[in-house]
């Protein structure tokens, strides 16, 4: 049963650590933890619904999910780290 999710095994990784990067620019941007945290847990059982009941379709398309997953969090990285050094100069400035 566990070799049926194997090619999206990656996807959890770039998942987590997509969550991560949001959480960031979340503190960055000063967002309310505890909204952003209820909007999480939302998005997480949106998707846990999602992949439970789409994984036979999705299946066969699991490494194309998996690269385009990997793109967006290479390109949520960047605007993450871009707008945390913003902030971090605009602080100083402020000093």
């Amino acid at each position: 049963m566990l070799e049926e999710f194997l090619p999206f095994v990656g996807l959890i990784v770039f998942g987590n650590i997509e969550n991560l990067i949001l959480a960031s620019q979340g503190v960055v941007q000063g967002v309310n933890a505890k909204i952003l945290g209820g909007l999480s847990i939302i998005a997480v059982i949106i998707w846990l619904f999602i992949g439970t009941v789409a994984t036979d379709v999705a299946i066969q398309y699991s490494s194309y999910i998996t690269f385009i997953g990997g793109l967006a969090i290479v390109i949520l990285g960047i605007i993450s780290i871009r707008d945390a050094v913003r902030n971090i100069k605009s602080k100083k400035r402020s000093e």
